[in-house]
């Protein structure tokens, strides 16, 4: 284990953190607020060391005779993701809104056709690196008929969290700048962190939509130098539950353009659209579009996403390749041939499950009433809603860690997606049932939360 990943552990299991905020300055411009952790003797920075010393306005005096080991923001993500597993291991009888993940099992039919691969000499050899090719071919058809990316070529990855790391790795080098608006999935974040990006430029969201600042957008790719090398959005939002909608992507993705930096688009929840609203992608040479198997076809453990790359950008597919022969080498050929499988399906499997899900969402919109009218964000798409806190909770790692011990429900705190005050709930992982006794302990715990406070 790592001397950082220590000092998060370490924080975990003694004190609580302080959230601290700072103002930061990237050339001149003010582009975010952001947060230092102190935990003990450690002083979690969001930036570098020397611009942690050099670049950053102190707004409070909370950080007076602090001392310590100075390390990367990426480890404040490491300290909740670390905080989660223990609340989860550590809570007894506790139920899990935490999770991005859904209740169902990959389609039977699917299953069945694997189980009868298992001794086939060739799942247990190397594959194409860039994945099987009857598994792409079904992808570039798909894409070409659902999503309309008529130009786009595919890699098969280990998941859709490893195609965004092989994509920041293929795309940024060390001491680039790259773009998120908060709320932001911390998966990401750490990502850029881990592969040596340091300025991460972090942009409000509308706070009655919670879809991106464009105008913010505009005025950074055209004041910032250099330019930030990589756009990034997640839609439908983790953790936001929002959906950009199609004129507002387009004006994104011809921000990008118009700069020369890449947009990334995670649609890994693609299929998870409520309401009658429909999802839609985009595609140019600019832009790289992110799927994934994990949610649609329950396949969370199996792990296989996908990269829909412009295949007219020379050397994109090259840059990819090796840098997939040095992670995974391929994804898990049988777990390639469960995506094919399921993916023959149709669409329709996964959108008949999706329905399902608008109950569990409704049922915890109602857990959620106690927090006010206006408090609570998304459900438009993917599997999540966004709730704010009282402004007296902005420390949410801590109301977090009190409903889940004493009210038996674990969410997730919001400043893991950089917005501290307040909670991610996943309404996807548990049955109507289940969902319903998870919902009880919620609105029972925000309900003495508002009348008693933090009372153990």
């Amino acid at each position: 284990m790592g001397s950082y990943v220590k000092l998060a552990k370490r924080a975990v299991e003694t004190d609580m953190p302080v959230m601290v905020q700072y103002a930061h300055q990237h050339n001149h411009v003010n582009v975010a607020y952001e947060y230092v952790l102190c935990v003990g003797d450690c002083v979690f920075i969001p930036c570098a060391r020397e611009r942690a010393l050099h670049g950053v306005e102190r707004k409070s005096e909370n950080l007076d005779g602090a001392s310590g080991e100075i390390i990367p923001y990426a480890w404040i993500c490491m300290f909740y993701v670390l905080q989660i597993q223990e609340l989860v291991r550590g809570a007894k009888n506790a139920v899990s809104l935490a999770q991005g993940v859904v209740y169902w099992q990959p389609p039977k039919e699917a299953l069945d056709k694997v189980k009868e691969l298992l001794w086939d000499p060739s799942i247990s050899r190397y594959g194409a690196d860039e994945g099987i090719t009857e598994l792409r071919d079904a992808l570039i058809q798909k894409l070409q008929k659902e999503n309309k990316l008529v130009k786009s070529s595919v890699m098969v990855t280990a998941g859709a969290n490893q195609a965004f790391v092989n994509l920041v790795l293929a795309l940024c080098d060390a001491g680039d700048s790259v773009v998120m608006f908060a709320p932001y999935y911390f998966n990401a974040y750490m990502s850029f962190q881990m592969t040596g990006v340091t300025n991460i430029l972090v942009g409000p969201s509308n706070p009655e939509t919670l879809h991106p600042d464009a105008d913010w957008l505009e005025k950074i790719l055209s004041e910032a130098k250099p330019v930030p090398k990589v756009v990034t959005v997640v839609n439908p939002g983790n953790p936001s539950g929002t959906y950009i909608p199609d004129p507002l992507l387009k004006r994104i993705s011809d921000l990008c353009r118009e700069a020369g930096s890449w947009l990334i688009v995670d649609n890994t929840y693609e299929y998870f659209m409520y309401d009658g609203l429909k999802h839609s992608c985009i595609e140019g040479d600019h832009v790289v579009n992110i799927f994934s198997f994990s949610k649609a076809y329950g396949m969370m453990g199996w792990r296989v996403g996908y990269i829909a790359y412009p295949s007219g950008v020379e050397g994109f597919q090259t840059q990819l390749l090796k840098i997939q022969d040095n992670i995974p080498i391929c994804a898990s050929i049988l777990s390639q041939h469960l995506a094919l499988h399921s993916l023959e399906m149709g669409p329709e499997w996964v959108t008949e499950r999706v329905k399902d899900l608008v109950k569990n969402r409704d049922i915890i919109l109602e857990a959620l009433s106690p927090l006010g009218e206006g408090a609570v964000k998304g459900g438009e798409g993917a599997i999540y809603l966004w709730a704010k806190l009282p402004e007296q909770y902005v420390e949410d790692d801590k109301v977090v860690r009190w409903l889940a011990t004493r009210h038996g429900v674990i969410v997730i705190p919001g400043g893991a997606c950089g917005c501290p005050g307040h909670l991610r709930i996943s309404f996807g992982g548990l049955t109507e049932n289940d969902c319903k006794v998870a919902a009880e302990r919620l609105r029972r715990g925000l309900e003495d939360l508002l009348s008693n406070g933090i009372v153990q």
